[in-house]
């Protein structure tokens, strides 16, 4: 009978012992370990799915007046191929690097999260860079929006999406302010998390405007 107390006794500090560290490891990543960190997540995924719907709008728009050129400049004569490649290109990798963050976070790599948010951040300003230049050298010519309904629709449209890349940036500079200062906790992986799906979400649409748009543009 002592021998069975015994063992109980040795099995129940076992349990006692890894019952924490197992219980943390089921709590699944940092961000979704707070009940109210969790439930704005779950929010944030409702606006995405709003601002779907308003570039779903948008691209509607865009189809219906690609052709309503009026006589302006259409797209095959505006749109420049290495331009708007290499646009792609940065926002592409920026997404990456912006998966590696959330990575590094997962991991508690706090000065990792810092280094691919300002990796992120710098590929965004470069993507905005060149949709500015293109933009200006479109107004150059005489392409505004409101040449035709083709400019009107694509400059909607694009600009749109180049807004939301602004903030996107804004948004995770604050982002890699708060983690710099109060480093990797509930609430700061959450928002490390949320700027990167948006950051993810904006690179989604990015890949429809290159082909509906761009591609499609140059082709048709």
């Amino acid at each position: 009978m002592a021998v069975v107390e015994r063992e109980l006794k040795r099995v129940a500090g076992r349990a006692h012992q890894e019952g924490p560290l197992q219980e943390d490891a089921g709590r699944g990543p940092l961000e979704y370990r707070d009940p109210h960190q969790a439930v704005k997540i779950f929010g944030f995924w409702l606006f995405l799915a709003t601002d779907m719907l308003l570039f779903a709008c948008l691209f509607a728009t865009y189809l219906v007046l690609r052709t309503h050129t009026d006589g302006g400049p259409t797209a095959w004569e505006l749109f420049d191929i290495p331009g708007f490649t290499a646009e792609t290109f940065l926002l592409l990798t920026s997404s990456f690097t912006g998966g590696l963050a959330t990575l590094a976070m997962r991991r508690d790599r706090r000065n990792q999260v810092l280094g691919w948010l300002a990796v992120t951040m710098a590929l965004g300003l470069g993507f905005l860079g060149l949709e500015i230049k293109e933009f200006a050298a479109d107004v150059a010519v005489g392409a505004t929006m409101q040449r035709s309904g083709f400019l009107s629709a694509f400059f909607t449209l694009v600009g749109t999406h180049g807004a939301h890349v602004t903030y996107g940036i804004l948004w995770m500079l604050m982002v890699f302010i708060q983690v710099a200062r109060r480093g990797l906790t509930m609430q700061t992986a959450r928002k490390v998390f949320t700027v990167n799906l948006y950051w993810h979400f904006l690179d989604v649409v990015w890949v429809f405007i290159f082909t509906v748009v761009y591609l499609f543009g140059v082709v048709m």
